[in-house]
Order: structure tokens, then C-alpha cells, then sequence
């Protein structure tokens, strides 16, 4: 990702705008990044991607059915120490 300040940005913003459509440009303010230009494609994609939330009255009996049926697989028992306090 490229850094740039905000006042680099504003000088070349067309040059900026050409980068973001090849990977992100972050744009810092005091030197902490604050905002990052992406291209409308990659915006895209990210919001393709965001999840839905939903509450239990939105499940069928089928998938809490489906949900209590689901194990964990047995590697994943190697793990059980993490979970508990």
C-alpha cells in the first residue's frame, strides 16, 4: 500500500487516483493513516463480502436442526486448552 500525506495527495491527486486502481493508497494525517483511496472494482468486491447479521427468529427449524447435528472435526481438539479459562 502506498502512504501519502494529505498534502502530497492533494498536490498530485491524479497520480494518486491512477495508483489506487493497482492497490491502495493510504492517506495520513499527522502521519497516522486516516483514509485510504481504493478502486470501485475493489470496493465492490469488499461489500460483496460483508456479512449479513442474523438474529434467531431468521433461522428455520431445519438449520438450528443442521447447527446441533455439526461436530467439529477431531483435529481440532488440539485446541480445547485455548478455550478454556
Amino acid at each position: 500500500m502506498i502512504r501519502v500525506s494529505a498534502a502530497e495527495f492533494q498536490r498530485h491527486l491524479a497520480t494518486y487516483h491512477d495508483a489506487a486502481l493497482r492497490e491502495g493508497v493510504a492517506i495520513l494525517h499527522h502521519g497516522r493513516e486516516r483514509t485510504v483511496l481504493i478502486s470501485a472494482e475493489e470496493y465492490q468486491r469488499l461489500k460483496r463480502r460483508d456479512r449479513q447479521v442474523m438474529a434467531l427468529d431468521d433461522f428455520t427449524e431445519a438449520d438450528l436442526a443442521a447447527l446441533e447435528a455439526t461436530r467439529a472435526p477431531e483435529a481440532s481438539k488440539a485446541f480445547d486448552d485455548e478455550t478454556t479459562a
